[in-house]
């Protein structure tokens, strides 16, 4: 099984979690820098990597972005400042899976990694017209063209896709994508499903093809 990567500066926390999480079964190598974590990123494969967003020489959000840019899919968890919004968002846009705000308990760190790593599981290859999902592989394609998504847009999609034409309301989204409740003000949901929305048009769908459902969820429509 590949290690975990983390990164994050703060050498105190991260010998902290590095132990606990080593103490429940994975294997975690740490970086200190932006540049380091990139590198280790670029030269190896990872099950997950926990990326913190203040990092010096190269911040987290900038890791984040040269990372999907060299198409690394590796699923990977933010460590975003307490109430810092607009760092979660931008890096949920940027193809982050999930976030944790800092400081974190390691048991709720180690809750949301056991969330995306199980969104992995394979199950049976699903095609409905020109929408194909492999989830033994978190592969999707629309109209032959493959789909490049963070490991939370494959899930988002896969949920949506296995009730098509109705209406999958976001507190579902939330837990089968990224394997918790939704809570108050929590637009991770939201954002996925843009991105999600923006791929399938960009490999041709209908500017419609997912429909939001004002206060109700999402529909992917039939085609």
């Amino acid at each position: 099984m590949n290690p975990i990567l983390l990164i994050d500066d703060d050498q105190a926390l991260s010998e902290l979690l590095c132990e606990y999480l080593n103490a429940e079964g994975f294997t975690v190598e740490a970086a200190f820098t932006g540049s380091d974590g990139l590198n280790m990123a670029t030269d190896k494969p990872y099950q997950l990597i926990i990326l913190d967003v203040m990092l010096p020489n190269m911040n987290g959000i900038e890791v984040l972005k040269r990372m999907r840019q060299a198409n690394i899919q590796t699923p990977i968890l933010m460590l975003t400042a307490k109430g810092d919004d607009l760092d979660r968002i931008l890096g949920l846009e940027l193809g982050a899976d999930d976030y944790v705000p800092k400081p974190c308990n390691p048991r709720e760190l180690l809750a949301r990694i056991n969330a995306i790593l199980r969104r992995s599981q394979t199950l049976v290859d699903r095609q409905d017209g020109p929408l194909i999902i492999d989830p033994r592989r978190i592969e999707a394609s629309y109209k032959t063209t493959p789909l490049k998504l963070t490991g939370a847009e494959f899930k988002t999609l896969e949920s949506l896709h296995q009730r098509q034409g109705n209406i999958v309301t976001k507190e579902v989204l939330c837990q089968e994508a990224l394997g918790r409740p939704l809570t108050r003000y929590d637009r991770s949901i939201d954002v996925h499903v843009s991105n999600l929305r923006k791929k399938l048009i960009e490999a041709g769908a209908s500017s419609d093809i997912i429909i939001n459902q004002r206060g109700s969820g999402y529909l992917l429509k039939p085609e």
